[in-house]
């Protein structure tokens, strides 16, 4: 790697660790530091201060659509609404980490005032409904909505669960009403529960049925992060437990080694991968580090030096259900996949210490900075906006929505609290081979400075220098 000695260190520094060699420059403590890329104007944009149930709350519109990026309704599967639980809860995570990362008193307000949303959207059996309407009025009919404990119920104790333990200190009488929304949601997971141990066998593949949707990896792996944020606040043997019971299931759903297909793939349902959303290496590292479980922390591991650093070397694709002989499809990739996979690498680099898993970081993390198939920046620095998607080969949906947002900035919002990680987002791919013995891809940036990541393909062993 070339480094100007203008703004680094001219010395590099080599790892070796199992499965892969990193050669990476130093990067001086008085390097000027990069043009801030965090902007949250359009999340502010998206957000608006509702009366529900007599309590102001914030909302996060669902979409807005270019060129003007004005609020749309939601209505992809009937009539929803205009705001629901997924988006607000992934938000008020964003903001709890920003709170966390910076100490910024009014990222904490919009945690809070979002959380609040996510209170009241919790039924009294513990449950969750998922969209408001125009009219501010809970949705409790639509398929995407209904009170429920699946998707929405994950993502909101995903919140609930960071906030209790960031809000502990901050605001502790509202860290006891979050705690008591989490209680109330426990026996659901406990439901889940009841049915540890018991699995079905899908063409060849294992598949465990005491997980959300039966065998819900990817939903399961948000659950756990909410959960694993709740026990690192409160520890308790019962809920070590249950943050066990989980992970197993989500164990039980990868395959492969470093250097054998598919290579440690976490499965999100049945015999099928997605990229978006599917979190177990974030979930499972992180669980791991919280736990002091070994096994967890080397089944995210076993995905993110095997499956994903293949992703980064041939491209990144939609979905591949492996039990099938028709290829991955490769669009449309949207932002909710990248985040999964980059932060990832940020929570293997702060479990294990491994520095190779920040500059993995970094790479899939551009992505949003112009490293993709169109070549164009998905996510734009200026204004806070984040591009919807890339369709096929040569289109982008230019819709700005919260999805979108929300994981642009999550994923950021990590990067960059490390400098190194933070350098590989101006890297893109510039040519890539493989000749039966090794794939690689050379990216380089636009000062000079190149990369190469190689993956031998008997041992799965990979380098980047």
């Amino acid at each position: 790697m070339n480094v100007p000695p203008s703004n680094r260190l001219p010395r590099m520094l080599r790892i070796r660790m199992p499965g892969i060699v990193l050669m990476l420059a130093v990067i001086a403590s008085a390097a000027p530091a990069q043009p801030p890329r965090l902007n949250f104007s359009h999340l502010r944009h998206l957000t608006e201060t509702i009366s529900l149930d007599g309590e102001n709350v914030d909302i996060v519109h669902v979409y807005a659509n270019a060129p003007d990026y004005i609020w749309q309704e939601a209505a992809d599967a009937g009539p929803e609404g205009v705001a629901c639980v997924d988006d607000a809860a992934r938000a008020a995570v964003l903001y709890l980490r920003h709170y966390e990362i910076t100490q910024s008193r009014q990222s904490l307000s919009h945690a809070t005032a979002l959380l609040r949303f996510v209170l009241k959207m919790q039924s009294a059996d513990g449950q969750f409904f998922n969209f408001v309407r125009k009219d501010h009025s809970i949705n409790t009919t639509g398929r995407t909505s209904i009170k429920s404990f699946g998707w929405w119920a994950a993502r909101g104790l995903w919140a609930l669960g960071t906030g209790y333990r960031v809000l502990q200190t901050a605001d502790p009488a509202f860290a006891h009403t979050l705690k008591a929304a989490i209680d109330k949601a426990l026996p659901h997971v406990n439901a889940l529960l009841s049915r540890f141990g018991v699995t079905d066998t899908i063409a060849g593949y294992v598949v465990p049925r005491w997980l959300p949707y039966d065998s819900g990896a990817d939903v399961t792996a948000e659950l756990v992060l909410g959960l694993a944020d709740y026990y690192a606040a409160a520890p308790d043997t019962a809920l070590r437990s249950v943050i066990e019971k989980l992970a197993a299931g989500m164990m039980l759903m990868q395959n492969g080694t470093r250097s054998t297909p598919p290579y440690g793939v976490h499965r999100s349902w049945e015999t099928r991968w997605h990229m978006w959303g599917n979190s177990q290496t974030q979930a499972l590292a992180t669980a791991g580090r919280v736990l002091g479980n070994g096994t967890l922390l080397a089944s995210a591991e076993r995905e993110g030096a095997g499956f994903y650093i293949r992703l980064l070397v041939d491209g990144f694709i939609k979905e591949w259900d492996l039990a099938s002989a028709d290829p991955p499809q490769r669009y449309e990739q949207i932002a909710y996949a990248i985040r999964p996979m980059a932060v990832g690498f940020i929570r293997l680099y702060e479990a294990t210490g491994n520095e190779r898993y920040l500059a993995m970081a970094g790479l899939a993390g551009s992505w949003l900075c112009g490293n993709n198939i169109v070549h164009l920046p998905m996510y734009d620095p200026a204004t806070g906006r984040c591009f919807d998607g890339i369709r096929d080969s040569v289109t982008v949906n230019r819709n700005s929505g919260a999805e979108s947002t929300i994981e642009a900035l999550a994923t950021l919002a990590e990067i960059e609290r490390f400098p190194r990680a933070a350098a590989f987002l101006a890297f893109k791919r510039v040519t890539s081979g493989n000749d039966g013995r090794t794939s690689t891809v050379l990216f380089a940036d636009d000062r000079g400075n190149q990369v190469t990541l190689a993956i031998d393909l008997a041992s799965g062993e990979s380098t980047l220098k």
